[in-house]
């Protein structure tokens, strides 16, 4: 395992304490959940009882090979917790992401669970959100055009995101497009996360701001929490 990698999986060992039997939880997406929906795959055949809510369809296929129970939020609207990753995290806890496309069932999935935790290596706490990472936004494909120039004006560079190799417009679950824009240093995140998704066509932006979640760090030192 990778050295980052081994961080990501320490973060995701962590994160499972705050997971009780019984509980209804989000399940995030990318390389980091990947680790938590393994070890909770092996405490669910140990008999732990766990319903999940994906983020994504990887998400969803990933659980239902590691054997997790799943359910919707058709039939849970209120989740005791999700655990999910991030691209970025600033001293506030305001979150950038986006980076594996599914920013808008994240958000949702976010939003409607009572807790949140962050699970990350060292290297994604920033002292600004956007300096390495650009910022992922959703559109409708009708609104490609209209919402870069409108970017454009907000102070930032759009550019279609394109799936490796194929060199084709990357889609997201939901059918859309991604536009990864760039704005340099975001200092007021919460702004630029109401400007964005005020833009017609905008479906939401990878800004999380005011979720306060729980954040749990690994570094080569061991794993700290962060509130």
């Amino acid at each position: 395992m990778a050295d980052v990698d081994r961080l990501k999986a320490l973060a995701a060992e962590r994160a499972l304490e705050f997971i009780s039997n019984g509980m209804v939880v989000g399940l995030g997406t990318g390389s980091t959940a990947k680790h938590l929906i393994r070890l909770l795959g092996e405490r669910v055949r140990g008999g732990f009882r766990v319903l999940g809510v994906p983020t994504s369809i990887a998400t969803e296929k990933m659980a239902r090979e590691a054997g997790i129970p799943l359910t919707t939020l058709a039939e849970h609207a209120e989740l005791d917790l999700v655990i999910d990753g991030a691209d970025e995290v600033d001293p506030a806890r305001n979150l950038l992401k986006g980076g594996g496309g599914a920013l808008v069932r994240e958000k949702i999935v976010a939003a409607a669970a009572r807790s949140r935790v962050i699970i990350v290596d060292e290297t994604k706490l920033v002292d600004v959100l956007g300096r390495r990472f650009a910022l992922p936004v959703e559109v409708i494909p009708f609104a490609v055009p209209t919402a870069t120039a409108a970017i454009a004006r907000l102070g930032g560079r759009a550019e279609l995101r394109l799936t490796s190799g194929s060199g084709n417009a990357f889609v997201s679950d939901n059918g859309n497009p991604i536009l990864d824009c760039r704005f340099g240093d975001i200092t007021d995140p919460a702004r630029l996360e109401r400007d964005v998704t005020l833009i017609p066509g905008v479906v939401d932006c990878g800004l999380f701001v005011g979720f306060d979640p729980i954040v749990v760090v690994a570094a080569h030192s061991g794993t700290r929490i962060i509130r």
